[in-house]
């Protein structure tokens, strides 16, 4: 099956190739695998060290090929490179702390010792949103810890997987150990459900993670981490810094086209507040430029991935409003043959059983509550958990929303998105499976192992004998 990748920007064809093969990859992957996990951790981290100067060396030609099949500014796209060139130095000390080696001596007993071994083989399955960063967020954590890795980007965003993956083999990494193969929803089923693939890493929607989930529901044996979206909250109560927290709030909501699992999707304002601080984030947002990912002035926000999912979220705001839903400021698209949209904004206070879905666009949905209370009930009105941040009130208001709030990240006075790669990056409910990514992906890199050993056997039966 022949693939093509278009700019959603231009509608310009930019990248055409072919679906991967499946079981050729699995066993070349196979064959490499007990030479990689072998080789001393030192030159697997040399090797992760040169791949970092081989991408810094290609950063602009790389944050170009973002920018163009992605869709979104260049300067976001240069932000994404350093985060890959990044990854590798947090990823190092990540496996130093998280899977280091313990040893425990006793002249009798001989030695206790703890190490960890890599899984074998694992499926990295990338989104489109971050379409080197994330994927990368899994690739180099797993080749440290010597595992073997096959990559399926995603089908919208296959020439930057491509390109990824080049700089891993131009830096020196074989080509059996990291490969990257194309395919649409039936490749990474089939790679999903593979007896010779050990681990399965995703980032995506909770629909497609779910599907995961429940095919290898049981198969224990297969490790399986799981980083989905969300249905974010930020909670505004009382604070005399309404400029500021309208530029939190529209940096929640509408950096990256709304298209990140950490955006704002509901902005919920206690009462006394609403109405100032609505009115100031709509003034913000009126002003974003949104523009192809070259122009000048370079633009806040490009468009969203194609025009199925323009057309997705056009027709989202349409039926929120048919709900009962008022708008604030109404989502326009310039051209009926591009993927543009402007920031939006709905009032969702009148709408009853609001739908609690991952709208992933530039769509930001405000609900007027009471009170605190009330809004920290609002915001855990989700099945997911992945981000949520307040804004205003004092270290005593934030340790209440620190400790009520369902989320894997609580930020206060800071935007819901744009977490560091130093920290763990993962949420609750259908949001993830309790393996979060980041600084802890190593976790699921590698798994422990106990031993107790001695030289010589010395054993005696002390009781028990004729």
């Amino acid at each position: 099956m022949e693939l093509v990748s278009h700019e959603p920007a231009t509608g310009a064809e930019i990248w055409r190739g072919a679906a991967g093969n499946v079981d050729h990859a699995i066993e070349r992957a196979r064959d490499a695998m007990r030479d990689w996990a072998r080789l001393p951790l030192a030159q697997r981290v040399e090797l992760m060290r040169r791949f970092a100067n081989t991408v810094r060396k290609h950063a602009d030609d790389f944050a170009e090929l973002i920018a163009r099949e992605a869709g979104k500014p260049l300067w976001e796209a240069r932000t994404e490179v350093e985060a890959v060139i990044g990854k590798v130095d947090i990823s190092v000390t990540a496996y130093a702390e998280r899977t280091g080696q313990k040893k425990l001596n006793s002249a009798l007993q001989g030695t206790a010792a703890l190490r960890h071994k890599p899984h074998g083989l694992m499926v990295v399955l990338g989104p489109y949103n971050f379409p080197a960063h994330l994927p990368n967020g899994h690739i180099v954590p797993a080749l440290i810890a010597g595992n073997v890795v096959i990559f399926k980007p995603s089908e919208k965003t296959p020439a930057v997987g491509e390109f990824l993956t080049r700089c891993f083999h131009e830096a020196g990494v074989p080509e059996g150990v990291i490969q990257c193969i194309h395919g649409a929803v039936d490749t990474g089923q089939a790679l999903v459900e593979h007896d010779g693939v050990d681990g399965v890493l995703f980032t995506g929607s909770a629909r497609a993670g779910i599907a995961i989930n429940r095919k290898l529901a049981t198969n224990p044996g297969k490790i399986v981490a799981l980083e989905m979206g969300g249905n974010n909250p930020i909670v505004v109560i009382d604070t005399p810094k309404l400029q500021d927290a309208a530029v939190t709030i529209v940096q929640s909501a509408f950096t990256s086209a709304g298209q990140r699992c950490t955006a704002a999707r509901r902005l919920i304002v206690i009462d006394s507040m609403f109405d100032a601080m609505v009115a100031e984030v709509k003034q913000l947002a009126e002003r974003l430029i949104v523009d192809e990912p070259f122009a000048d002035p370079q633009p806040f926000m490009g468009c969203v991935i194609d025009n199925a999912a323009a057309d997705l979220m056009s027709e989202s705001f349409v039926a929120l409003m048919g709900r009962g839903g008022k708008p604030v400021m109404h989502m326009k698209r310039p051209d009926e043959k591009l993927p543009f949209l402007s920031p939006s904004i709905l009032d969702a206070t009148d709408i009853s059983n609001r739908p609690d879905i991952e709208l992933f666009g530039p769509l930001l949905q405000v609900i007027r509550v009471a009170d605190f209370d009330e809004a920290i009930k609002e915001a855990n009105n989700t099945r997911y958990g992945l981000s949520a941040s307040l804004i205003g009130g004092g270290p005593q208001d934030f340790e209440i929303f620190w400790h009520e709030i369902r989320a894997g990240i609580v930020n206060w006075n800071r935007p819901t998105n744009g977490a560091s790669s130093a920290a763990p990056f993962g949420g609750v409910g259908l949001s993830g499976n309790h393996r979060p990514a980041a600084y802890y992906a190593a976790d699921y890199c590698a798994y422990p192992v106990a031993s107790t050993e001695m030289e010589q056997p010395r054993a005696t039966i002390g009781v028990g004998l004729k």
